[in-house]
């Protein structure tokens, strides 16, 4: 229901500052206002385990669940070298083409940069 009413709130047409020109960016009032405006664009998100997601942000709720399409995983893992003791850092990628990533696991989301 949560992640219905999410929906809902985000086919509103985002809230602009008293007085602010249609130039200047919607109003941004809670830290999760800053994920509803990146509704059905591609975003970043970094994971626990070292886990990164590149993808389009199709549904979001307050505990960070996420519904994701056309996503670019990338995960490093760290591996030492029994010789030499050398860190040795490798990252694999695959391509998901939907995924529902749990809420509890985000370290980090970032918005689609916006060019001026």
């Amino acid at each position: 229901i949560l992640l219905l009413n999410r929906l809902a709130m985000a086919a509103e047409p985002p809230r602009q500052a008293e007085g602010a020109s249609e130039a200047t960016l919607p109003l941004v009032e809670q830290p999760l206002d800053l994920i509803r405006l990146s509704l059905e664009e591609r975003i970043f998100v970094k994971l626990r385990s070292e886990r990164e997601l590149r993808g389009k942000l199709h549904a979001y709720d307050h505990h960070l669940n996420m519904v994701m399409s056309d996503i670019e995983e990338t995960v490093t893992t760290l591996e030492v070298d029994e010789e030499t003791y050398e860190e040795i850092y490798r990252t694999s990628k695959r391509n998901i083409p939907l995924m529902f990533v749990r809420g509890d696991g985000v370290v980090l989301v970032s918005p689609p940069s916006k060019a001026s």
